[in-house]
């Protein structure tokens, strides 16, 4: 399928169904309850000591991918989180992943986040390299940490700066 003309936008309510459809077609996705999601969508922009988005991307209506941040401690610098980000296996590698991990930085950056932060798959090369031309670094590990199967995690990080 060609993605070229996707969008990238925030999520809503009518939104859920087809996110979760997704990521329980993903191995590799986190697989939380429904209910998460939906206190995403919902929660809005309330003054909270923990702020989340759910980004999705898409074309002519179908579902290309989904991405979940977080932002938490704003009033002691940001710290941020690229919780999740999951891609249709049929459009892999064609820029759905990228815009839509730009775009969850860019949201973290426009609350006043001043790093993202990610764990990986220690296996998942390709989403591994995408991180690094995104300017995160490896700045650690964590031994057995996915499951199902088990695997190491690679933590990596982005410096956002001030400025956007």
């Amino acid at each position: 399928m060609s993605v070229a003309g996707f969008r990238v936008r925030m999520a809503g309510a009518a939104d859920l169904a087809r996110v979760v459809e997704m990521e329980r077609a993903i191995a590799e996705a986190p697989h939380w309850a429904e209910a998460e999601y939906a206190a995403i969508v919902h929660a809005g922009d309330i003054d909270t000591a923990v702020i989340r988005c759910l980004l999705v991307a898409e074309a002519e209506a179908r579902l290309l991918g989904f991405a979940v941040g977080r932002v938490v401690g704003l009033d002691t610098g940001g710290a941020a989180e690229l919780e999740s980000v999951a891609v249709e296996s049929g459009v892999r590698r064609s820029g759905v992943g990228k815009a839509l991990c730009e775009a969850t930085v860019d949201w973290c950056r426009r609350l006043g986040a001043t790093a993202v932060e990610l764990e990986v798959r220690a296996g998942s090369r390709g989403a591994i390299a995408l991180y690094e031309m995104l300017g995160f670094v490896v700045v650690g590990s964590r031994k057995g940490y996915y499951r199902g199967p088990v695997e190491d995690a690679v933590m990596m990080r982005l410096e956002l700066g001030r400025h956007p």
